[in-house]
């Protein structure tokens, strides 16, 4: 409801929005639900509906809440000051849900800032408007009580775990005026279609509200609400509930890295730099022209916490994949010398954003057990995924940049130059098992200039799907947990373009129907062979059989479940060529019963391949006592089920 009528905020209210124990908390940095304090929350004071309002800006002279309901007039219903916490709060009666404000912050010159939307805003106006929105966030009815009791196991290391990235805005758009699908429109299309493919979740590109479009929100101005630019909170709710009503978790991107500087926002937000450093060594991040946070200030760092716990607690999301987490752990990240301040000891480390994600990733693992957290970490950081007792950052998995960027490079050269290129497959299995990993193909794999996944395959139309295909068998069946970027999932031939929709129609043609068909497949193959996902952080799980075949490009091993009571073999030809008769040496005896081969006439390829069931036979090969013959189809990824005798 919505009131014009001017209300007075009232100073009389008998209970504080932040009691004593609120504000020690926060000033230690240790609420993990300050979201339920700060913000604008519908409340009843002595018999009266409204809102209480309650804003940290501890180097203000003065705040006040405007609206529509006081004619942003910042004289109307001042704030006051909860001690000397530097927390402002109030209780404005005839306001609830709906309501439209802003806080005008006063400096201390008692001059007015531009008016700023609540940091712990629920809810925002559709860009380019910037009010903050009164929500309640405790009405939604939660139909996903089977998702959340089965989620940790569903989540568990040894559980499957094939991921669909999406960015809202350009999975799909309306044919008439290239508008937004909203989240009613995906829980319609959407998820029906991420269940038929048999990924086990989807992660979105930030929903956090944020200003700029091309940003693809990685800019994120409101960590605590989900962009107005497809609808309301509770219809998020409902496409998160969806998805879990279907078995599939969802993952939000988390951006605790940096914040744009839009006036509107947290830079300046009470005259001072109070969410990030002054010193622009600090504080300013020269790639994206945006504030960095200041980890080591309790009250910064329990927001971000708090934002992280929001999103598991309010919208019972599964995951955080948190952003850019290497321009978060050096001081000097594309930095020139004399642009950054070495922490206390003289090094590079920052050291209280080390802190600060390990305490984040603590934090979250003990108030929401079975939720997992994710790490876009592209150097060589020790220990990102080892819990934090250990020493490590204590997230769940690493995103895998150095597989994607060595075996993204050996696909993009033409076959008869694969020979000296083949180290770009095996070098990853060395550090493999050091990380509990993730293997990405990404958004930033597919945009500026880089082109889409079947532009970079060589050949002809017909081999760059075989390549494609082969590759992504050969992901499939390689140990880590998979990630894919929409449009991939068909061989969409344009670069990514977050302002349009995905080109749907090339469905249409049998090529890339067929990739859909391979992907959707692997998917399933994943769920319903352990040996592919029960030990994919286990050195024991895999077994080379010939990692050397550098002359052919064939790339062969084993995958065993727990106990090795499941094994598959994987065997990739990276050439156009059949090699009849191959001999590949095998440590035991057994059957070989091929289950999916990239080059099958179902996936519109030349249909070369193993119909029958295959044995070992008593020839050495490769430094074993047993070897196999059989026939490896072109540019193609194929895998066996084994049966030991």
């Amino acid at each position: 409801m919505k009131s014009l009528k001017p209300a007075k905020t009232d100073p009389s209210v008998p209970d504080r929005i932040m009691s004593d124990l609120d504000l020690f908390l926060f000033g230690e940095g240790r609420h993990w639900k300050l979201y339920d304090k700060l913000g604008a929350h519908p409340m009843t004071v002595n018999g009266q509906e409204g809102v209480g309002f309650a804003v940290w800006a501890p180097n203000a002279q003065g705040v006040s809440v405007i609206g529509d309901f006081n004619y942003w007039d910042g004289s109307a219903n001042r704030l006051h000051r909860n001690g000397n916490s530097g927390v402002w709060e109030g209780f404005v009666a005839n306001l609830g849900p709906g309501t439209l404000y802003k806080y005008r912050v006063f400096n201390h010159d008692g001059h007015a800032l531009p008016d700023k939307n609540d940091p712990f805003g629920f809810q925002f106006e559709l860009r380019p408007r910037t009010a903050s929105i009164v929500a309640d966030l405790d009405q939604y009815q939660w139909n996903d009580a089977a998702w959340m009791e089965s989620r940790k196991e569903r989540q568990a290391m040894d559980a499957p775990m094939t991921i669909y990235e999406v960015h809202l805005g350009s999975w799909r758009r309306h044919y008439e005026g290239n508008g937004y699908y909203s989240y009613q429109d995906m829980i319609r299309e959407m998820v029906p279609y991420v269940a038929k493919m048999g990924f086990t979740h989807v992660e979105l590109l930030p929903i956090t509200e944020y200003p700029f479009d091309g940003s693809w929100g990685y800019q994120p101005i409101g960590l605590f609400a989900p962009t107005a630019r497809y609808g309301t909170p509770d219809e998020f709710r409902a496409l998160v509930d969806a998805f879990h009503q279907h078995g599939i978790g969802v993952i939000l991107d988390f951006v605790p890295g940096h914040f744009p500087l839009d006036n509107h926002g947290l830079a300046q937000f009470d005259g001072t730099h109070l969410y990030d450093h002054a010193d622009p060594r600090q504080g300013y991040h020269p790639d994206w022209n945006t504030a960095v946070f200041n980890y080591g200030r309790h009250e910064v760092s329990n927001y971000l916490i708090a934002s992280a716990t929001f999103w598991a607690d309010k919208y019972h999301l599964d995951a955080l994949r948190v952003d850019a987490v290497a321009s978060m752990l050096y001081l000097d990240y594309s930095r020139k010398h004399g642009e950054w301040i070495p922490n206390q000891y003289g090094g590079r480390e920052n050291l209280e954003a080390i802190d600060f994600i390990r305490r984040m990733n603590e934090v979250v693992y003990t108030e929401h057990p079975g939720i997992v957290t994710m790490a876009e970490e592209s150097t060589s950081w020790p220990m990102v995924s080892r819990p934090t007792y250990l020493g490590g950052l204590g997230f769940g998995y690493k995103w895998n940049m150095g597989w994607m960027h060595d075996t993204l490079d050996y696909i993009g050269h033409d076959p008869i130059y694969r020979a000296y290129h083949h180290h770009h497959l095996t070098f990853g299995l060395l550090y493999q098992f050091t990380e509990n990993f993730i293997l990405p193909i990404s958004h930033d794999e597919v945009v500026h200039g880089k082109g889409s996944l079947i532009q970079r395959m060589p050949g002809d139309e017909w081999q760059k799907f075989a390549n494609l295909r082969a590759y992504f068998g050969f992901m499939y069946g390689h140990p880590g947990k998979k990630l894919l970027f929409m449009g991939c999932e068909f061989g969409q031939y344009a670069e990514w373009n977050f302002d349009q929709g995905l080109d749907w129609q090339l469905l249409d043609f049998p090529l890339h129907a067929g990739v859909l068909k391979l992907v959707a497949d692997l998917n399933k193959l994943v769920r319903e062979e352990p040996a592919l996902h029960q030990r994919d952080f286990d050195a024991d799980g895999f077994e080379w059989l010939e990692g050397n075949d550098s002359a052919n490009s064939v790339i062969a091993f084993l995958r065993h479940s727990a106990e090795r009571a499941h094994t598959v073999m994987v065997i990739t030809n990276y050439t156009p060529v059949v090699r009849y008769d191959y001999q590949l040496g095998i440590p035991f005896r057994g059957k070989f019963t091929e289950i999916l081969n990239t080059d099958s006439a179902f996936y519109e390829g030349s249909n070369v391949g193993n119909p029958y069931e295959l044995w070992t036979i008593d020839e050495p090969s490769h430094g074993k006592d047993q070897s196999v013959r059989l026939t490896l189809p072109p540019l193609a990824t194929v895998v066996f089920r084994v049966e030991l005798l």
